[in-house]
């Protein structure tokens, strides 16, 4: 199973928290109704989903390489303005679109600036958003500080080093690179509440995402203790709850 192959499981990882930050973005892109959007990078269909509960789109086309994501969206929005194929960020369709947009995916693009520029000219609006890796994704930060103590020498793994550009002046910067001159940016932040340990530990033994498929790649005494250490770290409460939150940059030109 790649990192990328089953819909189902990724939503329990990121899936579920994804969707509360589409619906912060699609809210500050404030369109107006009637327009065509492309989704790159749609994975499980939640920000495409959140599209079309609420800003009243003509069409959305959502486009992902990955066949175990796009059937998972096929089978869970069901409605007929929305339409997704299998196919990468490097194959985008010809526009034009009113809006192109690019959630949690940007930092997956080897070519960045190549892709933007691509979306700026089939895309009259084109707007993306990322997690923050290095400090505001709280569940993912837990996890990769507690690896680092466990395995230093795995520190590449790291992906708030991997996705250094994840803030609001490393999105500016692609941005520009890639020719927009007037670049917004919004910190978006969502909470993250897990009834207990598990709810937030099992989703990791799933190997869908950078994380989950880094801790597969380990053997059973490594992955204790990583477990472990996350353990020591996270805030649990007295119920056994624990409340998190995790925050996305976006921008839009």
């Amino acid at each position: 199973m790649s990192e990328w192959s089953s819909g189902g499981i990724y939503e329990s990882y990121v899936g579920r928290w994804s969707r509360l930050v589409a619906a912060e973005f699609v809210d500050w892109l404030d369109q107006p109704p009637g327009l065509r959007w492309l989704d790159v990078g749609c994975g499980t269909g939640a920000l495409t989903s959140t599209i079309l509960r609420t800003a009243a789109p003509a069409s959305v086309l959502g486009i992902d390489p990955s066949e175990g994501f796009v059937g998972y969206a096929k089978q869970t929005v069901d409605d007929p303005r929305a339409a997704f194929e299998v196919r990468s960020a490097a194959e985008l369709p010809d526009g034009p679109y009113d809006a192109v947009v690019a959630g949690l995916v940007l930092n997956f693009i080897p070519e960045r600036v190549h892709a933007l520029r691509r979306m700026r000219e089939i895309g009259s609006t084109v707007a993306v958003y990322v997690w923050d890796y290095a400090g505001g994704m709280q569940l993912m930060r837990y996890f990769f500080d507690a690896m680092l103590a466990v395995r230093p020498q795995d520190h590449e793994a790291d992906e708030g080093r991997r996705f250094a550009f994840c803030t609001a002046e490393g999105l500016k910067r692609i941005y520009r690179a890639a020719g927009f001159l007037d670049v917004r940016t919004r910190e978006i932040v969502v909470p993250t509440v897990f009834a207990s340990f598990d709810d937030y530990w099992q989703p990791f033994l799933g190997g869908q995402g950078v994380a989950p498929a880094y801790l597969r790649s380990l053997d059973p005494a490594d992955q204790d203790a990583i477990r472990d250490a996350v353990r020591e770290r996270l805030p649990i409460e007295a119920d056994g709850s624990i409340r998190l939150t995790a925050r996305a940059w976006a921008a839009s030109g």
